[in-house]
């Protein structure tokens, strides 16, 4: 059986008005890049999606082509108008997907709102598949609160007039997929309605095509529409907290073949994470410059110890790849209790180092288009007592990182953060003490995804080493219930 060709239509229509905005709200900036970038980077990456369409609010046409242009996102093959109303850019879309079909030919369609970013793969896979049986899909999730159905009388208000079973009720999502035949149809029948008006695509088929099922797909609690203001906060907050499983090669050979010639320089080196990495890159062939105040007596917080350790990397090898800091001091006790000397040290090395890192790498990653990847801790999403120095820190890393990500981006440096989960490392053992066999993720572990990370394509992202997955300690939740792992983990983080 030959699978049909799959297309994704972006309905990106909104003119931003229920969020207060003078621009479409898919143009609104989350995490460093606009909300309809970060849904057409999830469908560029999905396999089961041929090509991308993409129905944007009139006028604004150019700075969608910008950005696809800039992301150098390839599977996006047109960029049209859409129209006054969710039923006409609808339209305007089966039009445009009509053009070019042989007779009898029809492939599949989903459709799907622009201002839903945090989409996951699972759920575009499962409408696809289930395309392959049903004409129709929709995506619904249970409703967790009460349905009440409400009469307004006059002056006194509204009043219930019936409450539903909650357990038949579903609040509908996007994507919704149907065979583009049957879809056309509907809407061709619809057309001869002199009231019709519809709010979403399913609806249409529902009424005009009643012998059509419409199958349901399971969605997501985190797949959400960015509607109103507080929307714009909580997709900004989830897209700071979910975290980004890393792509691990395909075995050893492929790691040689990636990294054979290339030129790490590792600001931490001596010992823990950084001296893993190090090891681990030369294994495959790297040229490493592992760098530490025990060892070459390089301290990140000098910005010409810095310099000099970049500038002898390049003179040496001609290039510099990648640039790693694992560099860190963790200090606990009471702020109020801690000398300058000690809040001093933690501001240097913590977050005034990684600044002059990113600042001197720059030249050179910007050269053999490179990374930059820095790391932090999963206390870096609420601060705690004792902590504030540490926690305040590694929040930091996470915002130079995604505001890197996007200043460098046309520059074609790749700038991402590892979080990991509490890690066997010297500063640990220092900090806390021995602690239980097995109750740590190894540096190894961290080491190894740190390496994938490099390798990626990936920019912008925080990346979760978590213990779950028994390969590299990379864990396999969604990210938002990685997201909510970060949020309810909260002790003995470092």
């Amino acid at each position: 059986m030959v699978k049909s060709r799959t297309t994704a239509v972006l309905l990106a229509g909104g003119t931003g008005q229920r969020v207060g905005l003078s621009i479409p709200k898919q143009l609104l900036k989350i995490a460093g890049k606009a909300v309809i970038e970060h849904t057409l980077a999830i469908f560029e990456q999905v396999d089961v999606v041929d090509d991308v369409m993409v129905l944007m609010a009139p006028g604004y046409v150019p700075d969608v082509e910008k950005i696809i242009a800039k992301a150098g996102l390839t599977k996006v093959v047109k960029v049209i108008e859409g129209g006054a109303t969710r039923n006409e850019t609808t339209e305007r879309a089966i039009a445009a997907l009509g053009e070019g079909l042989a007779e009898g030919e029809d492939r599949n369609v989903l459709f799907h709102d622009a201002v839903r970013p945090l989409l996951s793969e699972r759920v575009i896979k499962d409408c696809v598949d289930a395309l392959d049986r049903y004409q129709a899909v929709d995506v619904a999730i249970p409703s967790a609160d009460t349905i009440i159905v409400t009469r307004t009388h006059g002056e006194d208000g509204e009043f219930i007039t019936d409450v539903p079973d909650r357990s038949r009720l579903r609040r509908g999502q996007t994507p919704q997929a149907f065979k583009l035949s049957t879809i056309r149809r509907a809407y061709e029948i619809a057309a001869g309605d002199p009231n019709f008006q519809a709010t979403d695509d399913c609806s249409v088929v529902l009424k005009y095509l009643p012998d059509v099922p419409i199958h349901v797909v399971a969605g997501d609690e985190y797949n959400m529409k960015v509607t109103q203001p507080v929307d714009v906060f909580i997709a900004d907050k989830l897209f700071q907290l979910a975290s980004t499983a890393a792509p691990a090669q395909a075995d050893e050979a492929a790691y040689r073949e990636l990294l054979a010639g290339k030129t790490l320089v590792v600001f931490g080196g001596s010992y823990g994470i950084g001296a893993d990495i190090a090891k681990l890159a030369e294994s495959y062939g790297a040229t490493v410059y592992a760098l530490g105040r025990s060892t070459t007596g390089t301290h990140v917080e000098n910005p010409e110890d810095v310099d000099d350790a970049l500038s002898t990397a390049y003179a040496e090898t001609g290039r510099v790849d990648y640039v790693i800091n694992t560099a860190g001091v963790l200090r606990i006790g009471k702020l109020a209790e801690t000398d300058n000397t000690t809040i001093q040290e933690a501001l240097n090395v913590n977050y005034l180092a990684p600044v002059q890192i990113a600042r001197a790498s720059h030249k050179y990653l910007a050269e053999t288009k490179g990374q930059l990847l820095l790391y932090t801790s999963s206390s870096y999403t609420r601060g705690r007592a004792e902590y504030s120095l540490y926690s305040s820190t590694k929040a930091a890393m996470v915002n130079l990182t995604q505001a890197l990500a996007d200043e460098w981006a046309g520059d074609g440096i790749r700038v991402n953060c590892v979080n990991p989960e509490r890690t066997a490392t010297p500063m640990r053992t220092k900090a806390f003490g021995t602690e239980p066999t097995g109750s740590l993720l190894s540096s190894e572990a961290v080491a190894h995804t740190s390496l994938d990370v490099l390798l990626s394509a990936l920019t912008g992202h925080v990346i979760d080493v978590r213990q779950q997955d028994p390969t590299h300690g990379v864990s396999e939740a969604s990210g938002f219930e990685q997201a909510l792992a970060a949020l309810l983990d909260r002790h003995g983080d470092a």
